[in-house]
């Protein structure tokens, strides 16, 4: 550095500073929530595993008011009803134990931990894990009672088909708009004897009356089973295709998004198969041609102020995730919505 005075103020300031020592008011508060003592912090690779490393609180479903949370992480670990490769069952333990993601977001400058009651209270219990229909009458049952409490949802499946039984219950008094981040719109019909299955949550929505499908729009959208979902244009839902994506540009594309959705409660509902299986091959129905985590991460980011009532991130199969790249996308993605939420 060939100022010296410059130099000596970085020294005064500095010099004799720990890592913990923080001046900036914002990042200060951030770092007040991170640091015990001047520089001591929890090791990331330690102590019990939790969605985005935050507190455990599974005494939480015991409790009338889930403790008063804000915001609760819930993981929903089923997936009987995929069409293809199964293994989604483990994506919430896959996400757990990912580490160093957040607890700041430097785009929309948020530290969400610091600002609301958040807490990892475990996943939802179930009966059978053989019972399709059975599991998603559980997933309804605690769902209602967790938003019954006023606590918003946030969680990790598990297969896609279990965001039907969540909308029911966070739709139940009007029904929300969505933005959905998929390969598939996922509005297809009953199969083989199975009204519950991950090609089709969202027709159920639209059909239960707890999703708007006017305030619905569904982006990343490829592969062959395009003939499959023509729900989505009758219904009004608004369709971008994933080869769209380059030709509207992301600023575009967030402008179109908040435009469908309003000022109403919205639901944010993301298939890890949106992203492009090159970054994120863990998943039971990849998709080549999707999107990048850049695209994913500045669109969500452009949804700040929206009024985020739930969210999901969904279908990540960790057997298929040699390097774990899924699953670390996965948890940057839970966290974003998580900020976004919180924002609000």
């Amino acid at each position: 550095m060939t100022d010296s005075e410059k130099l000596k103020a970085l020294r005064e300031k500095y010099g004799n500073a720990s890592g913990g020592d923080i001046f900036d008011p914002l990042f200060k508060e951030v770092a007040s929530a991170q640091f015990k003592g001047s520089d001591r912090r929890k090791w990331p690779f330690a102590g019990i595993p939790t969605f985005l490393d935050a507190p455990p609180r599974p005494d939480a479903q015991e409790l009338a008011d889930f403790g008063g949370l804000d915001i609760a992480l819930v993981g929903v670990p089923m997936d009987l009803g995929v069409t293809n490769r199964n293994g989604s069952r483990f994506g919430p333990r896959a996400v757990r134990t990912i580490e160093r993601v957040g607890p700041y977001d430097h785009v929309m400058q948020i530290a969400p931990f610091s600002r609301a009651k958040i807490a990892d209270i475990g996943d939802v219990p179930m009966q059978s894990r053989y019972d399709l229909a059975l599991c998603h009458q559980d997933i309804e049952t605690f769902y209602k009672k967790l938003v019954g409490a006023g606590v918003r949802p946030l969680s990790v499946g598990g297969d896609h088909s279990i965001t039907s039984s969540i909308l029911k219950a966070v739709g139940e008094k009007r029904p929300v708009g969505m933005i959905h981040i998929d390969a598939h719109c996922d509005t297809a019909g009953p199969y083989e004897g199975a009204k519950f299955q991950h090609g089709g949550p969202f027709r159920l929505a639209v059909l239960d009356g707890v999703l708007d499908p006017a305030r619905t729009i569904q982006i990343g959208i490829r592969g062959g089973a395009e003939y499959l979902w023509e729900f989505s244009y009758e219904s009004g839902m608004t369709v971008v295709h994933a080869e769209e994506v380059p030709g509207i540009g992301i600023p575009a594309l967030i402008e179109k998004a908040r435009k469908v959705v309003g000022d109403g409660p919205t639901y944010l509902s993301f298939d890890i198969d949106s992203i492009d299986p090159g970054f994120a091959p863990g998943t039971g129905t990849p998709e080549v041609g999707g999107l990048t985590p850049r695209e994913v991460l500045e669109l969500l980011r452009g949804l700040k102020g929206l009024d985020f009532v739930g969210g999901d991130v969904v279908e990540v199969a960790p057997q298929y995730d040699a390097t774990t790249n899924t699953a670390h996308v996965a948890a940057q993605v839970l966290f974003t919505i998580l900020c976004l939420m919180v924002s609000r």
